[in-house]
């Protein structure tokens, strides 16, 4: 899971800061609208007024407002951003008070499904799905990511992915691998061999740590996630996520006692297995950095560099970079990436509201923030020469040569199993307990919230 997510509710009850913003942008960003690629005719809407709600804050919100101000350049209209941690329950209440913004952007579909169910949300069209599907990585994937049900039970599209991040990595140490000989491998298969390789050297292939105070056992389940998307069909892992599979099926459980495969071999964790469920996920990495490493390699999302000795800075030195987590070759399920995205839906109709989700499928809209800085993106148009770093473009790649993408599924499962039973039953996993048991406790209490 993405860590924001695991910090929501800490966040809010800390503070529950509201700004709001007009176009404005700092002077290192004069140019930003200065793009590899050349933005189209946009129409005019003088002095129309585009209202936005979301939950960026501090440097997004700075590169949002950048970004948009390229729009309100080129056709005249002003968008009025308004930003808040409590972004959830603000828009559901404009909503269902008839106050909507024209544009909501969310952090993840379950609560655009439901806003979509009760009306509040006019679809976008077909012709941007139509437009995704061909021009996004995985386009496929990220329209039915934007589809929902509305009042009457009919099927739109409502939520146009912009701006993603990107779980299926592994990070490592570029002089390790290159002092020892070691290639980076393209195949689960060829990951496999490397880690056995690891261990004949005297090396410690993996640093995993699954303690995260009251969210201990989330990085196991990213693990089972990616897991899931290299096994079997994303069809199953969408049945898996709404528990029309069931989370004791062959599927998961294979799935479980693969990753049992990784993280509960004393050959292959630093600390040996026992002390994945008591070494912190964001101490786990610092293994990477130490003298002689405790670890070649880490899977973790892109985030995860701040919690790096030196907050990231290793990347900039060279001393740390990332691999795509890599999909079996036996298995023929393509390129299968887990992240996550928002998605920009709209709840108010205007021809500066049709035109800004327009604006939203040019390459420049996102190369603008992609030269900016923290911004990944599925569109196979952007010129991958506007990423901010090396690393990014890396990981725009992943993005745009996916074949399939998924959002990490226990934040789209119910509280009681995505945060509650399956963070403690990777837990107790990680601690010993067999895979049929653990999925046997997670199905049960799936079964006892229905």
């Amino acid at each position: 899971m993405v860590i924001n997510t695991k910090l929501t509710v800490t966040a809010a009850i800390v503070a529950a800061t509201c700004t709001f913003g007009s176009i404005s942008h700092a002077d290192g960003h004069a140019d930003v609208c200065a793009t590899p690629t050349k933005l189209g005719d946009m129409g005019s809407f003088p002095g129309e007024v585009i209202t936005v709600q979301g939950s960026l804050l501090g440097t997004d919100q700075e590169m949002f407002l950048n970004t948009v101000s390229c729009f309100e350049k080129a056709t005249g209209a002003k968008i009025q951003y308004s930003g808040s941690r409590d972004f959830a329950a603000l828009v559901v209440a404009d909503m269902r008070s008839n106050n909507p913004p024209n544009i909501a952007i969310f952090p993840q579909p379950g609560l655009a499904a439901d806003m979509a169910a009760e009306g509040h949300l006019i679809p976008i069209g077909d012709d941007a799905a139509a437009w995704m599907n061909n021009n996004y990585g995985a386009g496929s994937s990220w329209v039915d990511l934007g589809t929902y049900a509305d009042a009457n039970g009919n099927d739109h599209f409502y939520g146009f992915a912009y701006k993603m991040d990107l779980k299926s990595l592994v990070w490592y140490s570029p002089e390790q691998f290159e002092d020892n000989g070691y290639e980076i491998p393209t195949t689960m298969e060829g990951l496999i061999e490397l880690s056995d390789q690891m261990v004949a050297d005297g090396n410690t292939p993996w640093c995993i740590g699954v303690e995260s105070g009251n969210a201990t056992g989330w990085t196991a389940t990213d693990w089972m996630e990616d897991i899931m998307l290299r096994t079997t069909s994303a069809e199953n892992y969408d049945r898996w996520v709404s528990n029309d599979l069931a989370f004791n099926s062959p599927e998961v459980i294979n799935a479980m006692e693969l990753y049992g495969k990784f993280s509960r071999n004393d050959d292959y964790v630093a600390g040996g297995a026992a002390s994945v469920a008591t070494t912190s996920f964001g101490d786990a990495p610092k293994g990477l950095f130490t003298s002689p490493p405790s670890c070649m390699m880490h899977r973790q999302a892109s985030f995860i560099t701040g919690f790096f000795p030196d907050k990231g800075e290793e990347v900039a030195r060279g001393e740390a970079d990332a691999f795509y987590f890599p999909p079996f070759a036996s298995g023929n399920l393509g390129n299968p990436v887990l992240g996550a995205g928002t998605l920009y839906t709209m709840a108010k109709d205007s021809p500066a509201t049709r035109g800004f989700f327009k604006y939203l499928q040019e390459a420049s809209a996102h190369e603008a923030w992609m030269q900016q800085g923290v911004f990944l993106t599925a569109h196979k148009g952007a010129d991958l020469s506007a990423y901010a770093t090396p690393l990014l473009r890396k990981q725009g790649e992943i993005l745009a040569n996916a074949t399939t993408f998924r959002f990490d599924a226990s934040d789209l499962m119910p509280g009681a199993i995505g945060a509650g039973a399956f963070w403690s039953e990777m837990t107790a996993f990680a601690n010993g307990q067999d895979a049929n048991k653990t999925a046997d406790n997670i199905q049960s209490a799936w079964d006892a919230i229905k």
